[in-house]
């Protein structure tokens, strides 16, 4: 019994993580406006926290440069199974501008599974809201797989 409600509530309220993997802070301020009451991903259930070991959905902005590439690993090995990688903005995906510096060791699929991408230099707070929904729908999936295996 106590299980189905914990299930529940966990169901309705993902709880994200953001990472910094050495970006210009532009994908950052768009993900907090997404958290203010302009956008209020809070009515959906989305609660930011301030560490990895509550996460269950964690979105990493910036390329991996080479000075957080062993931080963002070891922080992502702290997230609880399962979770939900977002990668935010092109830095991660790609390198975008940063692509080609010596201190750019991305991009973020080469050290982990990335489950969801939003495009754009910066993102638009309704992609960042579309992504995280998205996010949301797998990381219920998972939970699913998980419970049945």
């Amino acid at each position: 019994m106590f299980q189905r409600m914990i299930d529940k509530s966990m169901a309705k309220s993902p709880w994200i993580f953001h990472i910094n993997a050495g970006s210009c802070n532009g994908c950052d301020i768009e993900l907090v406006s997404v958290l203010t009451p302009r956008y209020d991903a809070e009515r959906l259930g989305f609660r930011l926290t301030g560490t990895p070991r509550q996460a269950d959905i964690v979105v990493v902005s910036g390329p991996v440069t080479s000075q957080t590439k062993d931080r963002l690993v070891r922080t992502l090995a702290q997230v609880p199974e399962p979770r939900v990688v977002v990668s935010l903005g092109s830095c991660p995906r790609s390198g975008n501008v940063f692509k080609g510096s010596y201190c750019v060791d991305g991009p973020l699929e080469k050290y982990t599974h990335v489950d969801v991408s939003v495009g754009g230099c910066t993102p638009k707070p309704e992609a960042i809201m579309a992504a995280l929904a998205k996010a949301s729908e797998i990381l219920a999936e998972k939970r699913k797989e998980m419970r049945q295996a």
